[in-house]
């Protein structure tokens, strides 16, 4: 079973907060998924060929246009916020 220091060390990585009694359901969930991962890790596939592609369709390219681009100051006026002619943003990472 993986450690609850473990499971601390992934939610922190992933920047996800759980309480402790959620930090037990995740670790319980989590030990029996990978238990199931084991099942399918022991499945034989010597005789069977890889896969690289599973369709052999291929990218539809266009040709490059270039276009009349909107005047900066019309594009900026559309953005909640700016800040030396670029879009401001909030933060969404510590």
């Amino acid at each position: 079973m993986i450690s609850k220091e473990d499971i601390h060390h992934i939610l922190e990585l992933s920047k996800i907060g759980l309480s402790e009694n959620e930090v037990e359901k995740f670790s319980k969930e989590f030990a029996k998924t990978l238990e199931e991962l084991k099942i399918i890790g022991e499945i034989d596939l010597e005789n069977v060929e890889p896969t690289f592609f599973v369709n052999n369709n291929k990218n539809p390219l266009r040709e490059d246009i270039v276009g009349e681009s909107l005047p900066l100051e019309e594009v900026i006026k559309n953005a909640p916020d700016e800040k030396y002619g670029y879009f401001k943003l909030p933060n969404v990472m510590d």
